[in-house]
């Protein structure tokens, strides 16, 4: 199954920035594949997100392997301070 991380490319918040940069970090660092996917490209692919988490008001970062949601940034910063990163991410 692929990772599949929805991210943006266009924001403000310094915040969400680097979120998405450990995020990226993490799994490059692991040599995990994943897909990138900026729904700052297209307004469609947001609501693609959104429908996915089950949340209309949910932001990125958000995680995927497969079909089968991960979390967001505050679930993946606790599993990797868990060291339990992997199970996060059903692998």
């Amino acid at each position: 199954m692929t990772i599949t991380i929805y991210f943006t490319s266009v924001s403000g918040s310094r915040e969400l920035k680097q979120q998405q940069t450990e995020i990226f970090q993490f799994l490059d660092a692991k040599k995990i594949q994943y897909k990138a996917v900026d729904i700052a490209q297209d307004s469609s692919v947001k609501d693609e997100m959104r429908s996915r988490v089950g949340n209309p008001t949910a932001m990125p970062p958000q995680l995927f392997n497969g079909d089968s949601y991960c979390g967001d940034y505050s679930v993946f910063f606790q599993a990797r301070e868990d060291g339990k990163a992997e199970t996060f991410f059903k692998i």
